[in-house]
């Protein structure tokens, strides 16, 4: 699980890859406007940028140039319907990770994307143990002392933040950011709706939560 923004101003084509990337369980953002793309990346955190070449307001190379100039280091995607060996020299040099030409097929967007995401810097595993607790990132199953559990996916992903980062203590603004888009209208209070749900899922019926309520901060994973 990732989160990804996609910054199209093809609201079809957007559209198309925010469905396919959320059925792959990963959380996205979609904004149709360089300027306000430039200014999501710099204020919220991503796990990688999927971006077009020609928007409104700032183009590609632009908006890529100014993220990297300010620090910037995610894996960006650049897509674009330009073909030239000069444009995509030009993406390279504004500072993609990699160039996809239109039209591409969903699936080929998400081998570039697993490519990326597995570079050192955002290498991850794909199985978590906590306890009798284990996690498959890749195949979405969640087993407690070997029987598989049933999460929804909004629990899964929650349960993988705190098994990525156990005895870590997240506030519930940090776990809306990273759990729900930037965009979303929800409150602290869907937060506590869900960690309640998964305490009832994965805690036993005696015993203390897994989850601990870390007071005046938010929630971590008891190991």
């Amino acid at each position: 699980m990732a989160k990804i923004l996609v910054i199209e101003d093809d609201k079809q084509l957007a559209k198309m890859v925010v469905d396919w990337l959320q059925n792959e369980m990963h959380t996205v953002d979609v904004v149709h406007d360089g300027k306000e793309g430039l200014d999501r990346l710099q204020f919220y955190s991503f796990d990688l940028a999927i971006l077009d070449w020609e928007l409104p307001s700032m183009n590609g190379p632009q908006i890529l140039s100014e993220f990297r100039r300010k620090g910037g280091t995610i894996p960006i995607i650049m897509l674009t319907g330009k073909s030239e060996l000069n444009d995509k020299v030009a993406g390279f040099d504004a500072g993609a990770d990699d160039y996809l030409t239109k039209p591409f097929h969903p699936r080929e967007l998400s081998v570039r994307l697993r490519a990326l995401l597995m570079r050192p810097a955002q290498r991850v595993k794909d199985v978590l143990k906590a306890g009798d607790l284990e996690l498959d990132s890749a195949s979405h199953i969640v087993r407690k002392a070997g029987v598989q559990l049933h999460l929804m996916p909004r629990e899964f992903s929650l349960l993988e933040l705190f098994m990525r980062y156990p005895d870590e203590p997240f506030s519930t603004d940090a776990i809306l950011n990273r759990i729900w888009s930037s965009e979303s209208d929800v409150s602290t209070d869907l937060v506590k709706v869900y960690v309640a749900k998964l305490r009832r899922k994965i805690d036993d019926e005696k015993g203390d939560s897994r989850i601990l309520t870390v007071h005046g901060v938010g929630y971590k994973l008891r190991t």
